[in-house]
């Protein structure tokens, strides 16, 4: 029972890591600090789209469906398994990656212009400062 909930929680990290590629340049617009996580797995992403290295997600979980008597994933990994023929025809393979890339493009053209507005714009007052002093009498 346990390796069928390391396997089911592994495809659930799977699911919110690729969501954070996908998406989380618009995240770091909110935080930008939130940027580097998102292009160290933009990158990771990328070697992944090689098919030189596995991911240590697909070994994690296909060790763990072994261990709980299932099937492992289809030798193309995560992706294979659950998104590509799911949730978009398989025939759309490259116009769906180009779209994320599209979409990770636009998040950090607006991430840039975000903080380039933030460094040119007049600090904003918070409303508590005290009451003007008087002019000095003549």
């Amino acid at each position: 029972m346990i390796y069928g909930l390391v396997w089911q929680a592994t495809m659930v990290v799977h699911f919110v890591v690729i969501a954070y590629i996908a998406l989380g340049g618009f995240l770091a617009w909110w935080r930008p600090r939130l940027i580097w996580p998102h292009l160290a797995l933009a990158a990771w992403g990328l070697v992944q789209l090689t098919g030189l290295v596995e991911c240590p997600l697909t070994a994690l979980e296909n060790w763990a469906r072994a261990r709980a008597g299932e099937g492992g994933l289809l030798p193309g990994g995560f992706i294979d398994t659950y998104i590509e023929g799911v949730v978009y025809p398989e025939a759309y393979v490259w116009h769906v990656r180009l779209a994320v890339i599209a979409v990770m493009l636009a998040s950090w053209a607006g991430l840039a212009i975000r903080i380039r507005r933030r460094r040119t714009r007049p600090a904003r007052t918070t409303g508590t400062s005290a009451a003007p002093e008087p002019e000095a009498s003549r």
